[in-house]
């Protein structure tokens, strides 16, 4: 099928009879740090994606230490648990994260209470975060040791998908223009028939989380929904229309949105626009904007059928070469790969009525290539002056040559294969327990072979756990309300332990400010 690599979050496939395909090690797999990294490298992964957590500096240090190529986050949601750390959904709905069947009680509303049952908090969505933007980090990435960029994309409909792809591939061309040490992982060249701005599409507002800073303040607690880009603020309102200050254009059918004074996500559809007066369908009176509210566009009509009239973004530049034979033409096609091939045909030669016309007409019909994944940067022609073809010789030839090129370059494909070892490289702790996932024998096997001595089945399963963490995140609760000690914080911190409830439970919340971790635990035994 073309497949490059399989990106697995379970190491007992190892164990299993797999084709010698390239394996990545999911970001599932919780890989933060570099004892972990150097191990996934020896028990045979071609690639391992680390944890959206780290920092530029733990990044460097892994990669100082490894050779296997390091792939990041860089856009899109985040779990607020370190990935394949989050039990909650399978515990409390037996739907596992790590199997895909994520409940997302993150995006969940609670109420936060202090430990003599004070209501600090009603109704906040404390574990929403916001999305991952490292697009101006790029650059920073890439110096760090990373080599492969991720984006988030899950249940995205395809217009999301080509405005973020596009963000990237021109920051990422922009970057390796101007650098010696730096070349294209893919072929071709892309150009796009629109400004790509990420915050036009689903946003629910932009975090570089912790790649900068040890502590940060990622969560938008107000919404888990789709915010949008900022485009101006309300400086008038009557029954009928708000006014608008700002200087994006609105238009008939887009989406607005605004945060009310509880700080409640409203929204409203724009049914008219006259100037800075905007019309929503159901009239404004009962919205009740407030003068000076923040409005935000999460829905832009125009700017979404742009993306829908942009089709084939990618070129591979070729030049062909197109020759008289005995009993037809040949053209010869090698691509900026280096890649040649040859297409053939037999065609009956006539004399031109007028020397000197073919060379224009078979130039005006080699060159086009629209539809194709070819872009024709050069055409030459070693004709007899005096011979004359139909349009449709020169058509036929053509569509005959591109997909001729296409199976040659297929072919043309030097694909990475996974040399399957039985190696025992130890495994770098003193033991295993539940956050390594053990779900099978065959993963069982795995550990065992690389060095741990004995494992007990009650020990990997969560539901076993007494006070077991159902996640554990970086996100912090404190910070994130303006409670925290370390990042001197203007709120007095309340009364611990603090307790989170929703309507499946209350949920403990723990703190370890030296590693500015929290824990989310079940209120009671499991």
């Amino acid at each position: 099928m073309g497949v490059d690599a399989l990106i697995i979050q379970d190491v007992g496939l190892l164990e299993a009879d797999l084709p010698p395909i390239p394996l990545h090690s999911s970001t599932q797999m919780n890989n933060r740090t570099l004892e972990k990294v150097r191990f996934l490298e020896h028990a045979g992964f071609s690639q391992v994606v680390l944890a959206r957590e780290l920092s530029l500096a733990q990044i460097q240090t892994i990669r100082s230490g490894t050779t296997v190529p390091l792939e990041f986050f860089v856009h899109g949601a985040l779990c607020v648990s370190y990935s394949g750390q989050c039990y909650i959904s399978e515990v409390m709905a037996g739907r596992s994260a790590n199997r895909g069947q994520c409940a997302q009680f993150c995006r969940h509303k609670f109420d936060l209470l202090d430990n003599n049952g004070v209501m600090l908090e009603k109704g906040r969505y404390l574990l929403s975060l916001k999305d991952l933007d490292l697009s101006a980090q790029l650059g920073a990435l890439i110096d760090a040791g990373i080599r492969s960029f991720k984006i988030e994309g899950r249940l995205k409909d395809e217009n999301y998908v080509k405005n973020v792809t596009a963000t990237y591939r021109l920051a990422l061309d922009k970057i390796i223009d101007a650098r010696d040490d730096l070349a294209r992982a893919s072929s071709g060249t892309c150009q796009f028939g629109f400004v790509p701005d990420p915050s036009r599409s689903f946003s629910r507002g932009a975090t570089d989380y912790f790649l900068n800073k040890r502590r940060n303040v990622a969560g938008e607690p107000r919404t888990p929904k789709s915010i949008g880009k900022k485009i101006g603020w309300v400086v008038a309102v009557d029954a009928k229309c708000i006014t608008l200050e700002g200087d994006e254009d609105v238009h008939n059918g887009d989406g607005l949105c605004f945060f009310n004074q509880r700080n409640e996500l409203v929204g409203m559809r724009v049914n008219r626009v006259e100037g800075h007066k905007i019309f929503p369908k159901d009239g404004a009176a009962q919205l009740h904007v407030p003068i000076g509210a923040e409005i935000f566009r999460n829905a832009d009509i125009v700017f979404n059928k742009t993306l829908e009239q942009s089709q084939l973004c990618r070129t591979i530049l070729v030049k062909m070469v197109l020759r008289e034979t005995e009993d037809g033409l040949q053209l010869h096609i090698v691509d900026e790969d280096g890649i040649a091939s040859t297409a053939s045909i037999v065609v009956n030669k006539e004399k031109a009525v007028k020397v000197g016309m073919i060379e224009p007409l078979a130039l005006r019909q080699l060159k086009k290539s629209g539809g194709t994944i070819f872009s024709a940067a050069d055409v030459s022609l070693e004709l007899s002056a005096d011979l004359f073809f139909p349009s449709a010789v020169f058509n036929n030839l053509r569509r005959k040559a591109f997909a001729g090129h296409v199976e040659m370059r297929r072919q043309s494909l030097v694909r990475d294969v996974r040399n399957p070892s039985s190696n025992e490289y130890p495994w770098p702790y003193a033991e295993i327990d539940h956050t390594l996932n053990v779900t099978n024998e065959k993963t069982a096997a795995f550990y065992l072979r690389h060095g741990v001595q004995r494992i007990e089945k009650n020990a990997l399963r969560v539901s076993t756990q007494k006070n077991c963490a159902l996640m554990t995140t970086r996100h912090c609760i404190k910070a994130q309300l303006g409670m925290c000690a370390k990042m001197k914080m203007k709120r007095n911190a309340p009364a611990e332990p603090l307790t989170i409830a929703d309507n499946t439970g209350a949920y403990v919340l723990g703190f370890d400010c030296e590693k500015c971790e929290m824990t989310v635990t079940k209120k009671g035994e499991l």
